[in-house]
């Protein structure tokens, strides 16, 4: 296996965590976005949508979605299952995860390639082209402030992890979004102390 990565870059951060949390080591190339080395041909002619990170096998499989490449790590790797152990506890993790995608990811996400001028004629990842809205970027993080406020009603309960007692993917992908929004400056307000609270534990719990 290779993995090709890019430190800096929330998705590829999620998957480093992953990997970390479970002491998985993979031959790594970084791919430098800042330098554009994504959307280079060379990189393409492995990943045509020119995302990290990208984990292609011995036999040329290519997965270019971090939940692809973790689903396929976890049942390489059982040991500190992050996807769950039991029927329940599988299904709780994956609508979590679904939740931090929606409505924290992809909110920053639309906040950020909507206004940043890196991001100039590529407002989505992948292959189409396409230009910033400036509105979308005012309502990602509408939409992110928002979300904030509902993971802090949900941990209300005293619940220590997303998913109940274990932590798990959720818990990551919630904690590297949390960094992330920082990046357009929306950043879980201190005011919500059960989101805070709970990131202190997360932090620790990955060693960020």
């Amino acid at each position: 296996m290779k993995l090709y990565t890019y430190d800096p870059a929330p998705s590829p951060q999620r998957l480093a965590f992953f990997m970390k949390y479970k002491g998985i080591e993979i031959d790594t190339q970084q791919i430098d976005m800042m330098a554009g080395e994504h959307l280079g041909d060379e990189y393409r002619a492995i990943v045509p949508e020119g995302t990290v990170p990208a984990l292609v096998l011995e036999d040329g499989t290519v997965f270019a979605e971090v939940i692809g490449i973790c689903t396929y790590l976890e049942a390489l790797y059982p040991e500190k299952p992050l996807f769950g152990s039991t029927p329940l506890e599988k299904g709780l993790v994956s609508s979590w995860d679904s939740k931090v995608l929606t409505m924290l990811f992809m909110a920053v996400a639309e906040a950020l390639r909507n206004s940043s001028p890196g991001f100039k004629g590529r407002a989505l990842p992948g292959e189409l082209d396409l230009e910033q809205i400036p509105e979308l970027a005012e309502r990602g993080k509408k939409r992110l402030m928002w979300g904030w406020e509902k993971f802090d009603k949900s941990l209300a309960d005293g619940r220590r992890w997303l998913a109940g007692d274990n932590f798990s993917f959720a818990d990551i992908d919630l904690t590297v979004c949390a960094g992330f929004s920082g990046w357009v400056k929306c950043s879980p307000p201190e005011d919500l102390v059960n989101l805070q609270a709970y990131l202190a534990r997360a932090r620790e719990e990955m060693g960020a």
